[in-house]
């Protein structure tokens, strides 16, 4: 087990696991660009329910990618944006083997897209959900166990399991 010092919200440990499923991963995104990338993810968000207009929360991340890409490097990008047009905190997962060109910190293609959703007035959860993950991410061990999974189950269950 990893060091990761809790995130604690008013309830307790913050677990990344209340906020990924099944249906919001992808185990091999189609998209080859950073924008077809966030497109796929935000299209599993809207048909799931989640966002109540597709295209402004697309146009809202995309102006967070403007201030800086969410390509933190590693083979990672970490896209998020809240907004009025989301329901509740939510995390879409896509892999690429192949990788995708996201303009990462570390000019290197990304494997592993996490698309953060939340609604304006989630404030501290929203960013205590983006903290958490990218502790998550920084182990080695994890990224691959993430990438060899062969299955969306498998993929939910490696996450859940690093948080216990």
């Amino acid at each position: 087990m990893r060091d990761l010092a809790p995130d604690r919200d008013a309830g307790g440990v913050l677990e990344l696991s209340e906020f990924i499923s099944p249906q919001l991963t992808k185990l091999e995104l189609s998209s080859t660009t950073k924008l077809d990338a966030i497109k796929e993810l935000i299209d599993m968000l809207d048909t799931a329910g989640y966002l109540t207009d597709a295209d402004a929360f697309l146009k809202s991340v995309l102006e967070r990618e403007k201030v800086g890409s969410t390509g933190i490097g590693k083979g990672i990008a970490i896209p998020h944006s809240r907004t009025s047009t989301v329901r509740e905190v939510v995390v879409a997962i896509g892999r690429s083997t192949a990788g995708i060109e996201f303009e990462a910190l570390d000019n290197r293609p990304v494997h592993l897209v996490f698309l953060i959703a939340a609604p304006i007035e989630s404030g501290g959860l929203y960013l205590k959900a983006l903290a958490r993950l990218s502790r998550l991410l920084r182990y080695q061990e994890f990224r691959t166990e993430l990438m060899e999974a062969e299955s969306v189950d498998e993929i939910i269950k490696i996450i859940s399991a690093e948080e216990k």
